[in-house]
């Protein structure tokens, strides 16, 4: 028998203003079997927040109750959660060792599942109608790699470095915008003193644009009419122009059991990776659409569905869950895209998000 932690109350579809105080904790679940995985189910958070999962323990209110539900999964683990808000919002718990992340919202949803790692590291945050405008929004998703620090730093910060940028810079601009966001994220980073790194995929949605920028091989995959587009391209040591451009800084490029790698990583940017930081760079690849009609979703995807489901792949399976139909269910084509990638043997963590771009047009 295992538990599923579900976040319901009315009160939380309204905008907030005030942050819940640090001092607050959140109660630990009932003790159960330490072979099921701990599930935390989001419904509709609170709009204009940036959902992000970090190691710190939980803090919430009283007058947002957990509700404990039965699930026919193995039992749960017991882990401390917590969540922050975006601008000083509402802060409602989320999962540091979670099994299993489950949230569906208005215009998103996210499915994000452990692999074979002792400790999830990927993460994710959103922002929605930011400054009131329902058509202005933030999403990511972060890959981390030798731990979860990098990951959880940039969902927890990127996307504050990014709109501040914004703010202040013409639409014009834009592109130079997000790649300031990016490397002062990662420069923030590196004062920590912490270790590891973390790829990174993003959407920006603002005055009619799309603005999707990735360090790393997180992915981001759109809907266009039906046919796949891919609005990234992966940076791997095996890309000709990446192994240029770290040869040309005085690095080196080897092919290890089968696997391009710059050191010990197989990716050639990402936020963090302290010792190899000549040659990873946190500057992004940025490309930028008109949020035309034809434009259907976004799939944000960490490499644990990417290298087993083909891009054309994910967009059949999501586009009759989510097009053309009076209820769309993209939580559901996040859960069988995950579950695909699974049954063909992915041992990574998978985290899913698709969004729904007619519900920001």
């Amino acid at each position: 028998m295992s538990s599923a932690i579900k976040i319901s109350s009315p009160t939380l579809d309204k905008t907030l203003s005030r942050t819940l105080s640090p001092s607050s904790t959140l109660s630990p679940p009932p003790p159960s079997s330490p072979s099921s995985p701990l599930v935390l189910r989001l419904h509709k958070p609170p709009i204009g927040m940036n959902r992000v999962f970090n190691d710190d323990a939980a803090s919430t209110s009283s007058s947002y109750p957990l509700k404990l539900l039965k699930r026919n999964r193995p039992a749960k683990l017991d882990i401390p959660i917590s969540i922050k808000g975006f601008g000083g919002g509402l802060g409602t718990p989320a999962v540091d060792r979670r099994e299993v992340v489950e949230v569906e919202s208005d215009g998103y949803s996210v499915y994000s599942r452990k692999g074979k790692r002792q400790v999830m590291e990927d993460r994710y945050s959103a922002v929605v109608n930011f400054h009131g405008d329902p058509k202005q929004a933030f999403f990511g998703i972060f890959d981390g790699h030798g731990g979860a620090k990098a990951a959880e730093f940039a969902a927890e910060n990127l996307a504050t470095n990014i709109l501040d940028e914004v703010e202040v810079r013409d639409d014009e601009e834009i592109v130079d915008a997000v790649k300031s966001g990016y490397l002062n994220t990662d420069s923030d980073f590196m004062k920590e003193d912490l270790r590891g790194g973390s790829c990174c995929v993003t959407a920006l949605i603002r005055n009619g644009n799309l603005v999707v920028s990735n360090a790393g091989d997180c992915r981001a995959v759109m809907s266009r009419g039906g046919t796949a587009e891919a609005l990234t391209s992966d940076h791997r040591p095996s890309r000709k122009d990446e192994k240029h451009r770290i040869e040309t800084l005085g690095g080196y490029v080897d092919r290890c059991h089968g696997v391009w790698r710059v050191g010990s990583l197989a990716v050639s940017r990402g936020i963090g990776d302290r010792h190899l930081k000549q040659w990873v760079t946190a500057e992004p690849e940025t490309k930028i659409l008109t949020m035309e009609s034809d434009l259907e979703f976004l799939i944000l995807a960490s490499d644990g569905l990417w290298d087993k489901v083909s891009n054309q792949e994910a967009v059949d399976i999501a586009r009759p869950l989510c097009i053309g139909i009076q209820n769309p269910e993209p939580f559901s084509a996040c859960e069988k895209l995950a579950a695909l990638s699974v049954s063909r043997g992915s041992a990574d963590d998978i985290s899913v998000m698709l969004i729904l771009l007619g519900h920001f047009r």
